[in-house]
């Protein structure tokens, strides 16, 4: 619970119990009520209000100002006080807004349209800003003449006789007396009408429905002040803040306005008067370590000024302060020297300002002379001049000499008479007009039809109702002197504010500068005319992180505000092309980021070329190849005769190594861009030449097996059944499956070339896109199956007594043709767009040249290098 929320409760209770006595007495009668209480001594109800101003009239507008300085040794009881005034010092501001009234007063007296033949008059006192002041004037004003009755024990006890009860009554001179005058009052339903009071808990209709006021309330100039943050895109703000209900508001209402902006507050401090140098002292050391350049500030102004006297002597110059409507005006602050060198370029939000004609003239011609029984101008006078106006008799202050006549305001410069700026002043104006024009309404009476019976029930002068001017208030809808239109929204009004700027002058003092205006939650802001706390035209700059650049995009920092943050460069084919970009957009499938990351530009087409290195590696690799194979060939053709040669069928050989010549040379298509016809052609050529190879090795291999089979007893005819007719023929039925496989998938579902975009990148590969993985899979698995049924049969066959039984070196080629086409599988599908390509080409050449050396090697080597072995009996041989 909030200081200022139990102090309302206290005075409330208080006060309500007192007026509940006091109505109690007045039915009663006073005898009554002196029955119930013994008392010693009963006089009327002694306030400072005594020496207020009093005018009487038809009907009579209350007025409460704090006017007197309140010292710190007072009693706040409900106490008499004794004659010696506790309150002295007259201020000038308030004593202005007073005069402001009695302009407004004497204004509608004079006019012939608003309350024409009825006069007002008035009794305005002195709070001396103490709530309970306040209380015993207002009781006393909305329940006519109070007395006193002090019991034995020393209590009081108020009971009131009343002669001409107030309806209404202009006072609430800050929030907490205004909670409190609208509780006390709210069961009477006499309407207040506060001129200063701005706490937003004062819009609550179900608790304050008497209350009404002409200051904005504070949510207003919160949101004001983070429009001004949102404009100038300050995105890292340090507070300071008084530390009750009117910072913590303040504080809470700017929160929630900048949310939805990426605005954070790096800090919030908090100020108390009993403790303000030691909490100044720590906020300036807060603001000097901050990395924030702009400084929101709600609290009064005397806090104020001992913050920018510690932050002068931290020598913290370069920061950009945002000022509440409490401070943004003081004339304090503007005239300590002290603060200049922190203080300039305040950037503020203030209570509207607007001229009010003729209102200059009033207050210097005002003079103790015209008003001799004006207690509070010949308080002023004395302060001023120094003498005493009172020309009835002797002076009030021995003191003080007798004043000549002949002093006059005319000359005068201070407060009371600069009338340049009329905030708090022209609030007082709007709120006695705001309660002329109900009067004026309640007051005027509706045509009547001319029927037996029908009387009117217009009210009159004597007979005003507290509840009906109230409703009559909450409707007013008129325009003022000035043209400005005026109503209120529940007991508010729609806000208006003065945007001011603190500039630097001449003679190196500081000036108020007017650059712009709040209307509601409108901004009018004239930006160029705004002096910054840098002493140049360049906007401060104050965030947590700068601003994330085009081809970036911020990331949050663990356990900091949303305004700190990274800025992470966009991922491979994604961009940011505007700044502060919470996230990267992903480039079209046909597109790719720069690398900038700023901008998607058009894939461009990749393919394994003739041109690249591994291009030509691998097109030197299979050229390699098939000149060896050729070679090879040429050796056996050129030896054609010899056993080596002859033995196992040398036709089988001969169309061995044309086979493997022929996959030496498919591995060339898949070099070069892939086109229509060239995504057909080279699975055509892989799969029929590496069939047609592994068929010849499966003959071969069956070839050995028969052989040695037929040379046990009674088998002498198996080799009849694989002779060189049935071997060719054997290797034209097994190539012609994987034939007719082709030729299915070649036609019901053909790779063909398109560009691989599921692979990121800048480049995009342009491949042969299987379209049918199932018709490749058959063409592999066929390769597979005859190489797994060669491989058993050599395996089978490698223990045949021969001193050169080929089912080894079969064997050992099997094994490594499978070992590679086996590891092709998993490497095939990780390698990505033209690497793909080149797996297969190298699991092409790899397992061409295995068999192509575990076969053939042995054979050339015997042949070229060891001629005296080939000859039939060492083949024999065991």
């Amino acid at each position: 619970m909030s200081w200022g929320y139990r102090l309302v409760t206290l005075w409330t209770s208080h006060a309500l119990s007192l007026l509940l006595v006091g109505l109690l007495g007045r039915q009663l009668g006073l005898q009554a009520g002196f029955q119930v209480v013994r008392t010693t001594n009963c006089s009327r109800w002694g306030t400072p209000s005594d020496n207020g101003l009093f005018e009487d009239g038809d009907i009579i507008i209350g007025g409460l100002f704090s006017l007197r300085y309140t010292p710190p040794s007072v009693d706040y009881s409900f106490k008499q006080q004794p004659d010696n005034k506790p309150c002295t010092g007259v201020q000038n501001l308030p004593l202005q807004y007073i005069y402001a009234m009695l302009y407004a007063l004497e204004e509608i007296n004079r006019s012939l349209t608003l309350l024409p033949g009825v006069k007002l008059g008035y009794q305005i006192h002195d709070s001396c800003a103490l709530p309970a002041w306040e209380l015993k004037a207002v009781l006393s004003m909305v329940g006519g003449n109070t007395f006193t009755c002090d019991t034995e024990a020393g209590n009081g006890l108020d009971i009131g006789q009343g002669d001409k009860p107030i309806p209404l009554i202009i006072g609430g001179s800050n929030s907490v007396t205004a909670q409190i005058l609208s509780r006390v009052l709210g069961p009477l339903s006499v309407p207040v009408l506060s001129y200063t009071a701005s706490c937003p808990c004062l819009s609550d209709r179900q608790q304050y429905p008497n209350f009404f006021r002409t200051m904005a309330s504070d949510a207003y100039q919160a949101r004001a002040v983070a429009q001004l943050a949102i404009h100038f895109n300050w995105t890292w703000i340090g507070a300071v803040i008084a530390d009750n209900d009117y910072g913590h508001m303040a504080v809470k209402v700017f929160q929630e306005s900048i949310q939805e902006n990426s605005v954070c507050l790096a800090f919030v401090e908090t100020l108390q008067r009993e403790t303000i140098v030691s909490d100044a002292t720590r906020a300036a050391l807060t603001i000097q370590a901050s990395t924030a350049k702009v400084i929101l500030i709600f609290t009064w102004y005397t806090d104020v000024i001992e913050l920018f006297h510690q932050l002068s002597k931290l020598n913290v110059t370069d920061r950009q302060f945002l000022a509440s409507e409490a401070w943004s005006t003081s004339g304090d602050l503007l005239q300590d020297s002290a603060s200049h060198k922190v203080a300039r370029g305040v950037l503020g939000v203030a209570i509207r300002s607007t001229a009010l004609p003729g209102f200059d003239s009033y207050i210097r011609s005002l003079s103790p002379l015209l008003r001799p029984n004006d207690e509070f101008l010949r308080e002023f006078w004395q302060k001023e001049f120094g003498c005493d106006p009172n020309t009835n008799g002797p002076p009030e202050k021995a003191s003080l000499p007798q004043c000549k006549g002949t002093e006059t305001l005319e000359e005068v410069q201070n407060f009371f008479t600069d009338t340049s700026q009329l905030r708090v002043t022209y609030n007082v104006y709007l709120a006695v007009y705001a309660a002329a024009h109900a009067l004026h309404s309640l007051l005027s009476c509706p045509e009547r039809a001319n029927s037996p019976g029908n009387v009117s029930s217009c009210s009159f002068p004597k007979e005003i109702k507290p509840f009906e001017l109230m409703q009559h208030l909450s409707q007013v809808n008129f325009t003022t002197p000035q043209d400005e239109l005026f109503y209120f929204q529940g007991g508010d009004i729609t806000a208006k504010y003065d945007l001011v700027n603190w500039q630097s002058t001449p003679q190196g003092g500081l000036r108020l500068a007017l650059i712009g205006r709040v209307d509601g939650f409108d901004l009018h802001l004239n930006d160029t005319a705004i002096e910054w706390s840098t002493g140049t035209s360049q906007v401060p700059v104050s965030v947590c992180s700068k601003s994330c650049a085009p081809g970036t995009r911020k990331a949050s920092r663990k356990g900091e505000p949303i305004c700190c943050f990274d800025c992470i460069l966009c991922a491979d084919g994604e961009i940011s092309n505007q700044t502060g970009s919470l996230q990267c957009d992903r480039c079209p499938a046909e597109f790719w980021s720069n690398t900038e990351r700023t901008v998607c530009v058009p894939r461009q087409l990749d393919f394994l070329s003739f041109n690249e290195t591994l291009g030509v590696t691998l097109t030197a690799v299979a050229v390699s190849g098939a000149t060896v194979t050729t070679a090879v060939f040429v050796v056996f053709l050129h030896h054609r005769q010899t056993p080596v040669v002859r033995a196992n069928n040398s036709e089988l050989s001969f169309l061995l190594l044309l086979s493997l010549k022929l996959c030496f040379l498919c591995s060339l298509l898949f070099i070069g861009r892939p086109s229509y016809w060239a995504c057909r052609f080279q699975q055509a050529a892989f799969g029929i030449s590496f069939v047609l190879c592994v068929s010849c090795l499966q003959v071969k291999t069956i070839v050995v097996l028969a052989a040695f089979r037929s040379a046990r007893p009674g088998a002498e005819a198996l080799m009849k059944w694989f002779g060189p007719g049935q071997q060719r023929g054997s290797v034209c039925f097994f190539t012609s499956i994987q034939v007719v496989i082709c030729i299915i998938w070649l036609t019901l579902s053909p790779p063909i070339p398109q560009p691989d975009l599921e692979i990121p990148g800048l480049k995009v590969t342009l491949k042969c896109a299987m379209a049918s993985v199932v018709g490749f899979s058959v063409v592999l698995g066929y390769i597979g199956l005859l190489g797994c049924t060669s491989l058993l049969l050599a395996f089978l066959a490698r223990k045949l007594p021969d001193n050169f039984n080929e089912a080894k070196l079969i064997t050992f080629s099997m094994l490594i043709f499978c070992a590679v086409w086996v590891a092709f599988v998993p490497a095939y599908v990780s390698s990505p767009g033209k690497y793909a390509v080149a797996v297969e080409v190298f699991a092409i050449l790899a397992s061409s040249f295995g068999l192509l050396f575990c076969i053939f090697a042995p054979k050339c080597f015997i042949i070229l290098l060891r001629p005296e072995k080939n000859t039939k009996k060492h083949l024999m041989a065991r």
